[in-house]
């Protein structure tokens, strides 16, 4: 197999699919889970699978340019990690900063957790969550990830990188099945990285073969009638969860990250090889694009922009939402509301913060 020279390419639909992801998880944060259908939890299982796909294309690109240049490995590995840091700490920490110097609850009281990205080890071993903050988790995840698997990348063999990824996959699964049988809450197997890598495996199987450029997978991935079984398969485990008595369930707690994983495997895989007809559209909307491409920002803003479950009387949004009452009694208006608040916010953020600093990454180019 051999690589394609579009592989590396800027993929425009990944920007759309981001903007899809996020409002995912705006809309159910905002609304207070109100549309009982956990759309939050599919939105951040698909960024995981486009993590998965995102990092191991480009760590799999940097890998085969050290032997074709006989460049070592330990380089390409700093320059992965100075490359994140720039893209991913500094709005990170300075959210962290200014929380800690307004005490907002409970960022003082854990602040080596904020700093070491590790809330979700906190969130696992107190069984509890942490307020307006409790997103950041995610984010936790997403950078523990990235300590380890570049190394994976970059020291085993090319051809047993698939296996370790489907060994992800069954890990995970494991893991969770562990924990629900152990009778551990729900919200430990939730947040931790082991038992979230079947998402970032899947991606990682999607990006190792289109990086070789497999036609079988191209095949299999463009083929819309598996993206509507998978469709289904997740609608219908989501229905069948909600049919035990109990919330957190075997098959909620176990097998609902295996198929919000499967779905997004194939929508992002349409994504990448390029939806056609009205979902091109969509996803190459100039709008969703520009919001995806700074959806970052968005996703850390926008539960301190707003949070249906612990907002504080002194927040200048709540103040004028309760100034607006047609807006704040109309769920949809309300959302529009706050998504546009929170795109302003972003966009301060993106051009005065993120992009002047995104630009230092040309200096360390793989």
């Amino acid at each position: 197999m051999t690589q394609s020279t579009s592989n590396t390419s800027y993929l425009k639909q990944l920007d759309g699919l981001r903007f899809l992801a996020v409002t995912m998880v705006l809309v159910d944060h905002w609304s207070g889970d109100m549309l009982q259908f956990p759309i939050s939890y599919l939105g951040v299982c698909m960024f995981f699978v486009l993590s998965g796909f995102l990092i191991t294309r480009i760590l799999l690109q940097s890998k085969q340019k050290d032997e074709e240049t006989g460049g070592k490995h330990n380089k390409s590995i700093k320059k992965f990690f100075i490359r994140r840091t720039i893209r991913i700490f500094p709005i990170y920490y300075l959210t962290i900063l200014v929380l800690f110097l307004l005490n907002i609850e409970p960022v003082r009281e854990k602040i080596w957790w904020y700093l070491t990205y590790s809330t979700n080890i906190y969130i696992a071993i107190k069984q509890t969550w942490l307020g307006s903050s409790d997103h950041l988790w995610s984010l936790a995840v997403e950078e523990q990830f990235y300590l380890f698997f570049p190394f994976i990348v970059f020291f085993i063999s090319s051809k047993i990188l698939p296996k370790v990824l489907w060994g992800f996959i069954f890990l995970s699964v494991g893991l969770r099945l562990f924990f629900y049988l152990n009778g551990t809450a729900w919200m430990t197997p939730y947040v931790l990285t082991p038992t979230c890598l079947d998402a970032f495996g899947m991606g990682g199987l999607l990006a190792y073969f289109y990086f070789h450029k497999s036609e079988k997978l191209k095949q299999i991935i463009t083929n819309k009638i598996w993206l509507m079984i998978s469709l289904l398969l997740y609608i219908g485990i989501v229905i069948w969860g909600k049919q035990f008595p109990e919330g957190h369930n075997i098959i909620t707690v176990v097998f609902l990250r295996l198929f919000e994983s499967l779905f997004s495997l194939f929508f992002v895989g349409n994504a990448v090889y390029g939806f056609e007809g009205t979902t091109k559209k969509i996803l190459e909307n100039r709008a969703f694009v520009y919001i995806g491409r700074i959806s970052y920002g968005i996703y850390i803003y926008h539960k301190f922009i707003y949070n249906h479950y612990h907002n504080s009387p002194a927040n200048p949004v709540v103040k004028l939402l309760n100034k607006l009452p047609l807006i704040e009694q109309n769920m949809t208006l309300k959302i529009i509301f706050l998504y546009l608040i929170t795109i302003a916010v972003a966009t301060v953020s993106w051009y005065v913060i993120e992009k002047p600093i995104n630009n230092l990454k040309e200096k360390f180019n793989y």
